[in-house]
């Protein structure tokens, strides 16, 4: 059960606008996709979009919302991203429960990503819950 998201030409984090189309590859625009959810103005509603949310926030140098989304038992103090890492896209190659009906669920992606003008990509098999109703990443695991 593979999603691939269309292969697109994705803006730098400094270039994200409202209309730029958004990083997590859903077709729609930033400001009406993950930008909503970065700005507080909603909550994902299910495990993938807080996944996809969380993938854009990256893109997006935007640290406060991955630490926000992060479950308070494995949440850093602080979070330091790395200006030089850019992500290029994402494919959600399956998901368990983590709908609205849930109270748990897992993503498993691969993002590519540059990094110092090298490509590379990461796998992982990300845990969500729900903490007072509201979806946030516990941990992940690394894939091969």
């Amino acid at each position: 059960m593979s999603r691939r998201t269309p292969r697109t030409r994705r803006a730098p984090a400094d270039a994200l606008t409202a209309v730029s189309p958004c990083p997590c590859g859903l077709p729609a625009a930033y400001g009406e996709c993950c930008g909503r959810f970065h700005r507080g103005e909603a909550a994902a509603p299910t495990a993938e979009l807080l996944m996809r949310s969380r993938y854009s926030a990256f893109a997006a140098q935007d640290p406060a919302y991955l630490l926000r989304t992060w479950h308070p038992a494995t949440r850093p103090q602080t979070l330091e991203l790395d200006p030089a890492m850019h992500w290029s896209g994402l494919e959600i190659t399956g998901t368990t429960e983590g709908s609205a009906f849930h109270t748990t669920g897992t993503v498993t992606f691969r993002a590519r990503y540059r990094h110092h003008g090298k490509r590379g990509e990461l796998c992982e098999r990300s845990t969500f819950e729900r903490v007072d109703g509201a979806w946030v990443y516990v941990d992940g695991s690394f894939l091969d």
